[in-house]
This record gives structure tokens, C-alpha cells and sequence, in this order.
């Protein structure tokens, strides 16, 4: 039997966060949990900051995951937009590297050709493909979907290695 590895992805935002953490039996993947991390919008950008860095060590703490999977930044048309995301993007990278995971970085079109088949994908073929691969998530927003998806892109991206049976 293999060793379950369990991955956490974060589909980072500043206004929601979303987090999903599946197991990775061999080639299987199994849904363990999902959610969104919701800062208020009326708070100070540092404590939304800190908001999202809280959120994600609560995740880890009851979860326990091995490794972690984040949505690469993406270039908006408004520059302002984009910077915020960065900071977000920025304050859930730290948190998942100091609580001591590796984290891998995949662009949004990356993520959506590896669940959906084509990196031009919207939200909601997105969705349809979390409840599909992962039957027992249910009740999810787009952000814990996307969160579902980069859990989903980091195990199928993971060294070959790790997939072989152990003695």
C-alpha cells in the first residue's frame, strides 16, 4: 500500500481565500475538506494580510498537510487589482512556508487544462470537473473549487517517483 501524501491548495484572494486539501493514495485522489478563508473588507490591508496568514495556519494545524499547491499571479488590466492580488498571493505563500511546506506555483491556465482539458476553461466547467474527480465534495463556492483544482495540479505534477507502491 502507499502512503497517503496529503496536499493543501490555496486559491489566494483578498477578499476570499480559497483552501482545499485532498489525499493521494497512489493514483488516487481523495476530497478531505474544502472552504474559503473571508477577511473583511473594512479592515486595514495588514490585518487582512494577517487574516489570510491565521486562516491558512488554522487549516494546517487541524489538517496536516504534506505539501502545498498556489495560483500563480496573473497579470489583470488593471495594474492596481493585480498588485493586491500579489499581496494576498504573497501573504499565503509566506504562512504555507513557514509552517514548513514546500509549495508548487501553477498559472490559472495550467490548473484548468489539468482538471478540464483546456487551459481557457471558466469557473464553472471548473466546478463541474471538482464534483466529478472528487464526488464527495459538495457545497463549494468557485474559490474553494479553483483551491480543489491546484490540490488536484499539485499531486498530478508531483515527482513520478512518488506514485510507485511501497513495500
Amino acid at each position: 500500500m502507499s502512503k497517503a501524501v496529503r496536499i493543501l491548495g490555496v486559491d489566494p484572494g483578498l477578499r476570499n481565500t480559497g483552501w482545499g486539501i485532498i489525499d493521494m493514495v497512489g493514483p488516487k485522489l481523495l476530497w478531505v475538506s474544502h472552504g474559503v478563508i473571508k477577511p473583511k473588507t473594512s479592515l486595514p490591508m495588514s490585518e487582512r494580510l494577517a487574516f489570510i496568514v491565521n486562516g491558512l495556519n488554522e487549516v494546517i494545524e487541524t489538517h496536516k498537510p504534506d505539501e502545498a499547491g498556489i495560483e500563480e499571479t496573473f497579470v489583470n488590466v488593471n495594474p492596481k487589482s493585480t498588485l493586491l492580488l500579489g499581496q494576498a498571493r504573497g501573504a499565503a505563500m509566506a504562512g504555507l512556508s513557514l509552517a514548513g511546506l514546500s509549495v508548487a506555483e501553477f498559472a490559472a491556465t495550467k490548473v484548468k487544462q489539468c482538471v478540464v482539458g483546456t487551459g481557457a476553461a471558466d469557473k464553472d466547467q471548473v466546478t463541474f470537473m471538482i464534483k466529478r474527480l472528487l464526488p464527495k465534495a459538495e457545497a463549494m463556492t468557485a474559490d474553494a473549487a479553483d483551491a480543489l483544482a491546484i490540490a488536484i495540479t499539485t499531486a498530478n505534477h508531483r515527482d513520478i517517483k512518488s506514485y510507485r507502491k511501497t513495500a
